[in-house]
Order: structure tokens, then sequence, then C-alpha cells
């Protein structure tokens, strides 16, 4: 009884030693479906007033500033709503931050988390990190990731921009999102 217990403890510690030293391994194949899901909302970028939803972190750099805004960054907590209007139905807020990367035009580098509160997609969100050719009349960014419903999310999202007021500064910009997910 004794020298089982001792070549089943043996056996264990060897087990041990071998996973602790694995860094990853290969998961069976889940056979989980995928499913397109597509998305259409309205992101609301207000600036100046009592509610902004972007906020300048660095201001870009004094010779582009009225060109290009070449070097500025904002943050962003923008609404996502199903209408253009802001007042329509909120589904969910983008955040994250863009940059304008670009000396000879509007150019910006979008990194954006989409938080959605509606339905089965309370909870879930989609990042969506790329590049934004802004006076581009179609945009398309990519779909890196997600979590919740959105884990291992891969897709795109097309933009056009609705509304944009050049004394402010502010746009409705609509996202049409294809996203594929399990």
């Amino acid at each position: 009884m004794t020298s089982q217990f001792l070549i089943t403890l043996l056996l264990l510690s060897a087990y041990t030693l071998t996973s602790a030293t694995e860094f990853g391994r290969e998961l069976k194949d889940l056979k989980k479906k995928e499913h397109l899901t597509h998305f259409k909302f309205y992101w609301h970028e207000v600036i100046g007033g009592n509610n902004d939803t972007a906020a300048q972190i660095i201001p870009s750099i004094p010779k582009y500033k009225s060109t290009t805004s070449f070097g500025g960054l904002r943050v962003i907590d923008t609404p996502l709503t199903l209408g253009p209007k802001l007042s329509s139905k909120l589904v969910g807020r983008a955040e994250g931050l863009y940059a304008a990367t670009s000396q000879t035009q509007l150019e910006l580098l979008m990194i954006q988390t989409f938080n959605f509160f509606e339905g089965k997609y309370n909870g879930s969100a989609i990042n969506v990190l790329g590049r934004n050719v802004a006076l581009n009349k179609t945009r398309e960014l990519p779909v890196v990731g997600g979590s919740g419903v959105f884990r291992f999310a891969k897709g795109y999202a097309e933009l056009s921009t609705y509304s944009f007021d050049p004394k402010s500064g502010s746009s409705v910009v609509e996202y049409n999102l294809y996203v594929l997910h399990y």
C-alpha cells in the first residue's frame, strides 16, 4: 500500500512539474457557430458647451492647428444613438482616444471601445483601432476584438460623416459595424 502511494505521489509530482512549465497549449475546437452581426448607430462628438464628449489632452502643433491638427490628441466618451439626433435612443458609448497623425490631411488614429447597454448586448463591448481619413466620404476601421458576447470579435466599421459644425468642431458620424463573433 505504501509503495503504491509513493508511486502515485511521484507520478502526480511529475505531472505538476510538466504542467507548471507549460506556457500555452492548444485547446480542442469548440465547434461554436460564428455569427455575423450588423449594427447601425450614430456617434456624437460634442465640443463646446456644458456637455462635451471629447476633451483635448494635447493641442496640435501650432503651424497645423488650422489645417490638419497634426499632433493633437483627444480623449472621448461619446454617445451612440439609433438616430442622428442626440436625443435619439441611447444604445451605448464610445470610449477611447484619437490623435491627428498626418501633416498633409485630416487623418486620425482612432482607438475606441464601443460599450453597449441595450438588449442582449448589454455589458458587451467591441474594440476598434485604425486610420480615419476624416474628409473622405466613407472610411473603414477594423474591429480588433471585443468582450462579453463579442469575445474573439473581428470585422470592420464603415463610417460616414452625417453632420459637421466647422465652428465648434462637433460632429455626428454614422457607423455601420459588421462583426463576426461566436
